[in-house]
């Protein structure tokens, strides 16, 4: 996160490459076997910004594109957004949306084999030991990147098992509306109170986004998370604050369950990955996740030894995969 603290450029930015960067894989086959024609500058004006606005940003805000001139067989397309100005590209034919870098489609284009560049995993060393690890997520429950890195712990918190203290917390603002903060109180309450159904939870919720759906497949006891959900809302005030917009950072609901986890970590966006208190910088691929966590160990067990997948998932609900990525990834924050 540290390289990428503004939310109005970060957020933009991160989800086109998140989003774009299969479309780079294809670039070369699609430029040499197909001719294109050029489309008119204000249909590719009107396609990008509708694309960047309902596809990309998904309500979060509004941007503007516009053309600035031509590189190759792309349009060089200036984006727009609250102020921040972000180029990219599209093709001639308005069709294929390129991410920011000029470097990354360069490497693409020149690619004859069709080999997708692969960012390097990026395995962290806690200096911390303890004989049993205490791994703590923060994330917003619908935030792209927080989900991205939620798919990718999965696999590795499997594989330890009761070695590691792992739980899933929260960010102390919400930037996702009422939907966030209800679903944030559901996964609390099923960690405190049905701890063993929540990876089943999560490995369903984290596919489509579906609560209902993850709680009867996960088989969660509706009616305990009831009780538990209304208790948690009655102490903390979440909805109640939410509709009275009391609380808020910036323009952002406060949930303050765990603020003062947040405080004690400096947490300052989504995800946030605490290994023995100490924030770490990992990949978000679960098999450096799984060497990450495993350094913070006094002696790693066995398990330790397991290669898990070194391709980190595509962030968002859903399957795919992206670059792994480290303190750089883009995360859902206010500053």
């Amino acid at each position: 996160m540290n390289l990428l603290k503004k939310i109005n450029k970060q957020l933009l930015i991160g989800v086109i490459a998140g989003v774009a960067v299969t479309a780079l894989v294809a670039a070369a086959s699609y430029f040499s076997v197909i001719k294109l024609s050029w489309l008119p500058i204000a249909e590719v004006e009107a396609k990008s910004t509708e694309f960047v606005n309902k596809e990309l940003l998904q309500g979060q805000g509004s941007a503007t594109v516009k053309v600035t001139g031509k590189e190759g067989d792309l349009y060089k397309l200036e984006v727009s957004y609250n102020g921040q100005k972000i180029d990219s590209f599209v093709s001639k034919d308005g069709k294929r949306f390129f991410p920011q870098s000029f470097e990354m489609l360069k490497v693409a284009i020149v690619n004859k084999s069709g080999n997708q560049p692969e960012a390097q995993p990026v395995t962290d060393d806690i200096s911390q030991k303890t004989d049993k690890p205490a791994v703590e997520l923060f994330v917003m429950s619908h935030c792209p990147y927080g989900v991205q890195m939620e798919k990718g712990i999965l696999p590795a918190v499997k594989t330890l098992g009761d070695k590691i203290d792992f739980k899933v917390k929260f960010v102390d603002y919400a930037m996702h509306g009422e939907k966030e903060l209800k679903e944030q109180l559901n996964q609390y309450c099923i960690q405190k109170e049905q701890p063993t159904k929540l990876l089943a939870y999560l490995d369903i919720f984290l596919k489509e986004g579906d609560s209902e759906a993850s709680l009867s497949q996960a088989g969660v006891d509706k009616n305990k998370l009831q009780g538990c959900v209304q208790k948690t809302d009655k102490e903390f005030k979440v909805l109640e604050n939410f509709n009275k917009k009391v609380g808020f950072k910036g323009n952002y609901a406060g949930f303050e369950i765990f603020k003062a986890e947040n405080e004690k970590y400096g947490v300052q966006g989504s995800p946030t990955l605490v290994i023995n208190g100490t924030q770490s910088q990992s990949g978000r691929d679960s098999n450096s996740l799984l060497k990450s966590i495993c350094s913070s160990f006094t002696n790693p067990p066995k398990e330790c030894s397991t290669v898990l997948s070194s391709e980190a998932p595509a962030p968002g609900f859903g399957g795919g995969t992206a670059p792994a990525g480290g303190s750089a990834a883009p995360a859902c924050a206010t500053n």
